[in-house]
């Protein structure tokens, strides 16, 4: 399944569910309450920052010709293809944070061991099984969605032309 987690925010509340999921489907035992005693800590991969009054869930964007990718040296992070995600190779991480430092977005940090580096894989191994990603199954206002670069490009397109007519409505 290819596409894009696409944010919607008008609709996120701050709930942090989108986070709570993510931590638990990177957790060892993929269950909340066992998670919760896990060492070292799972971690979520998806941050609900607030700005003004808005909220929006970060995560990585998945950068066509992404930043972290070129600048890595162990050659720990890659994108395979152009529609895959940008995957983390840890046992290859050496932790110097260079990727860090270019992401464009800030989504990228440290695992609670302070060995590798973390960030949204889009869950991948969900993806191969044809289900979305944990956050935006878990996102109870639907604030996010999983969707193909075209089924986003068409929502632009028809949001432009219901403007554009009603700006003509009123003329």
């Amino acid at each position: 399944m290819k596409g894009m987690i696409f944010v919607d925010i008008e609709k996120c509340l701050a709930c942090k569910t989108c986070e709570l999921q993510c931590a638990v489907v990177h957790s060892k035992s993929k269950d909340l309450y066992q998670a919760i005693d896990e060492y070292p800590l799972p971690q979520r991969r998806v941050k609900v920052e607030a700005i003004d009054e808005l909220t929006i869930p970060l995560q990585c964007r998945q950068c066509e010709d992404a930043p972290c990718v070129k600048i890595c040296p162990t050659r720990a992070i890659e994108k395979s293809e152009v529609e895959q995600p940008v995957l983390i190779k840890k046992q290859l991480c050496i932790g110097c944070k260079w990727c860090i430092l270019v992401c464009p977005f800030g989504v990228i940090g440290m695992d609670r061991e302070g060995k590798a580096v973390i960030k949204c894989d889009l869950c991948f191994e969900r993806l191969k099984d044809d289900k979305l990603p944990a956050c935006v199954e878990a996102c109870p206002t639907k604030a996010l969605q999983f969707k193909t670069s075209e089924e986003v490009a068409a929502k632009k397109r028809k949001e432009y032309l219901v403007k554009f007519t009603k700006g003509k409505e009123t003329i």
